[in-house]
């Protein structure tokens, strides 16, 4: 500060000299319309030789000023008329000294010729190109050059806000960015930081937690991070991005950005633009690999390893989360447990990885928020067993197929596939939610019919979307009806077969470098084809309930808060009535009805219609031995 503000005193002086001279030369000083016209006095003095340049005294080594011309790549002339340029902003004095000098007691500020004149330099000789487009002052943002419709010379200059506070000492948290002091680490995180200081990049990390390991890697290499929001200036204009090169030159800071996905194809101008400044260390980042037409400057790749991504909370183990995400989560936990008056607890967690989810799958699946647990199924113990199976491999996946390189090479991807295979109603779909409870993420219902297409690659494109949406959200993805999309390859005997078996190599590449968690479903399993079969990790087999099974099954789809009547046999329902979960519910629902129309507690007579009606919807025969003694 010592130092900014003794160099502004030595423009001082200058600005004091050159009113001085102009005082002594004025006609009539007193003139209440001066500034207002020229007189032919006036004209004589500007036609007057220019005096000889000053001295210019270099900055102060170690100021924030020397630092400043030393990270803009400024000279000591840049220096000197910067400073002409600030000095209204930190002295008010000189805003009426200008309008004096500039002989128009409106424009309050140095225009490029008083700036010129200020530092002894000829109007017409290379010093106004100072002030150009792609001069350094200019393009860095550290000077504003204002109404260009007017003479280069008569146009006015301006320090932006931002700049003036950094030279003063002080660095608001600006808009746009967030500043980030990592923590320096070792191994592969210390490797990136190296070669951040030996001026190798921009570098981009691809795989989760790439934002974290940037911010690590620049903290090895000495370095703040300037991290900026992509979402927000996806809807910025251009002058927004100038603003953040400014920002993390000003703050010596390395600048982090991704994912970039978002700024692709529509904004891959400013990666461009981004990567142009050679001198600012620039780390990249997101999921996709990165493409070397997206900038003309060469990009190092780097994949992020799976050990080096931040480690969630513990009780977010399981979730894939970077370290952006996690602070969300934690956030929204945190607020979610002060509305319940307790404290967080792992359902607020659940519940804050959850709102991370955008909602581009929302428009191609059916969201489902799972409000099922456990015990509301009722399922044979070897079902049970393979989807604890599932929620196990869900929750370590990251380890297993990660860190321990359980699934190495072929593209292979680290996503738990799963097959649910059973009649309809034998609770596939429950269970998938169920699953997706355990994990503590939602449930998205794919919807076939708007996925098939008879146009030939459409409904890969189709598939694509899903797949791709899907990779940035934590939930269980369903194919319910998977049969449709993932069957049989028959043989190639017309044009239309050939599509079709494309369509299934298509998927069975797919299922391969999945990253999420599926789950297919389907009535006959022996439909699905071997090829997907062998790519599914868990086969759970959904068989119709056994007797004992229907009996539970009866009892928890009528509930307790509805009145049941004396004379129901839910005994003989489970011993003659051999209904899927899906029919019983069903029949429950109907015979509900039935009771609060005749505003009474549910009888036997209800139950018996309703499960009538049922056979009707399934095409079965009433047999009378088998209703007994309620054969309708």
């Amino acid at each position: 500060m010592t130092d900014l503000w003794t160099r502004l005193a030595a423009v001082e002086a200058r600005v004091r000299q050159a009113v001085e001279k102009k005082l002594a030369g004025d006609p009539s000083p007193d003139d209440p319309f001066r500034g207002l016209y020229l007189t032919p006095e006036a004209v004589r003095r500007v036609l007057d030789p220019r005096p000889d340049p000053d001295v210019l005294v270099p900055a102060e080594p170690g100021s924030r000023l020397s630092t400043v011309a030393e990270r803009f790549r400024l000279d000591a002339l840049d220096v000197e008329l910067l400073l002409v340029v600030l000095m209204p902003d930190v002295d008010a004095r000189f805003e009426r000294l200008y309008g004096y000098l500039n002989d128009d007691v409106t424009r309050r500020r140095a225009t490029v010729g008083l700036a010129l004149e200020l530092c002894g330099l000829p109007q017409a000789g290379t010093g106004r190109f100072r002030f150009d487009a792609g001069s350094r002052l200019v393009a860095g943002g550290l000077v504003e050059v204002r109404e260009p419709d007017l003479p280069a010379l008569s146009r006015p200059l301006r320090v932006p806000d931002r700049v003036v506070a950094h030279l003063l000492g002080h660095d608001p948290q600006p808009d746009l960015v967030r500043v980030v002091t990592g923590e320096p680490k070792s191994g592969f995180v210390r490797r990136v930081g190296d070669a951040l200081r030996a001026g190798i990049g921009p570098i981009h990390l691809r795989g989760e937690g790439g934002a974290h390991v940037a911010t690590s890697a620049l903290a090895c290499a000495g370095l703040d991070a300037v991290v900026l929001d992509v979402a927000a200036l996806v809807d910025r204009d251009h002058p927004a991005l100038d603003a953040v090169v400014r920002e993390a030159r000003l703050r010596g800071a390395g600048l982090v950005v991704g994912p970039v996905e978002l700024l692709v194809p529509a904004k891959t101008r400013l990666l461009r633009e981004l990567a142009a400044h050679d001198d600012l260390p620039l780390v990249l980042h997101g999921r996709q690999h990165w493409d070397p037409h997206w900038t003309d400057r060469p990009v190092v790749p780097v994949t992020v390893p799976p050990d080096d991504r931040e480690p969630p909370d513990s009780a977010l183990n399981g979730y894939r989360l970077g370290a952006d995400e996690t602070r969300h989560v934690v956030s929204v936990a945190t607020g979610l447990a002060a509305l319940d008056g307790r404290p967080v607890a792992d359902e607020h967690l659940r519940a804050g990885v959850r709102a991370r989810n955008g909602a581009g799958l929302d428009r191609l699946a059916r969201r489902i928020t799972p409000s099922v647990g456990p015990d509301d199924l009722v399922l044979p113990d070897a079902t049970r067993r393979q989807l604890d199976e599932l929620v196990l491999r869900a929750r370590h996946r990251d380890r297993v197929l990660g860190s321990w390189r359980m699934r190495p090479g072929g593209g292979r991807g680290r996503g738990v596939v799963a097959l649910f295979a059973g009649e309809s109603g034998t609770g596939k779909t429950m269970s998938a939610e169920v699953v997706a409870a355990e994990i503590g993420v939602d449930l998205y219902v794919v919807d076939l019919s708007t996925v098939v297409d008879k146009y030939v690659g459409e409904t890969e494109k189709n598939l694509e979307r899903i797949f791709t949406e899907a990779a940035g959200v934590h939930g269980v993805l369903l194919f319910d009806e998977a049969d449709a999309v993932f069957g049989k390859r028959s043989e190639v005997k017309d044009a239309r077969d050939r599509y079709a078996n494309v369509e299934s190599a298509y998927l069975l590449q797919r299922m391969e470098s999945l990253d999420g968690i599926a789950v297919l479903t389907t009535n006959l399993r022996s439909n699905v084809d071997e090829a997907f079969t062998r790519r599914i990790d868990v086969i759970a087999d959904f068989p119709l309930p056994d007797r004992v099974q229907r009996l539970a099954l009866w009892d928890r789809c009528l509930g307790t808060a509805m009145p049941r009547g004396d004379d129901l046999d839910l005994e003989f329902c489970a011993e003659r009535f051999e209904l899927a979960g899906g029919s019983i519910r069903s029949c429950a629902v109907t015979a509900a009805y039935l009771a609060a129309a005749a505003d009474r507690p549910l009888a036997m007579a209800d139950v018996i219609s309703a499960v009538h009606q049922e056979y009707r919807k399934l095409g079965r025969l009433v047999l009378p031995n088998e209703f007994g003694p309620y054969c309708p």
